[in-house]
């Protein structure tokens, strides 16, 4: 185990989350609604089956406006091959993974279970808070 703070400490527990069979258009509205990037996907038995991001909300509206209509679920928009992030990881590690990728935020997981989340806002408010 670490000896630096885990990113446990500093993940945002309270979290947005959407089905894969929620209507686009809803699911884009509740992350403007909540001022967040993206949001998990969660099936019915609570698993992590996908991300929702803004980028992924811009296709579907863009795909929109061409077909005048929205109609489509979180499904057919949403990233399935998520990276997340253990909860047990370390500020300097969780930073080194946000460095080595463009996600703004990351699930974070433990013992196969999604337990929250840590955007690049709350990993740098820790670092700062950490040493300054």
């Amino acid at each position: 185990m670490s000896a630096r703070p885990q990113i446990r400490t500093y993940m945002s527990r309270e979290l947005v989350t959407l089905t894969p069979d929620m209507e686009i258009n809803r699911a884009m509205h509740l992350l403007i609604d909540n001022h967040i990037s993206g949001a998990p996907v969660l099936d019915a038995a609570g698993n992590l089956v996908g991300m929702l991001s803004q980028k992924d909300c811009l296709k579907a509206a863009l795909h929109a406006s061409y077909y005048r209509e929205w109609g489509d679920t979180v499904a057919k928009y949403m990233s399935v091959n998520v990276q997340t992030l253990d909860a047990e990881l370390d500020l300097v590690e969780a930073a080194e993974a946000f460095l080595a990728s463009s996600f703004r935020r990351f699930p974070v997981m433990s013992e196969g279970r999604l337990v929250g989340q840590i955007s690049r806002s709350d990993l740098l408010k820790a670092l700062a808070g950490n040493w300054q």
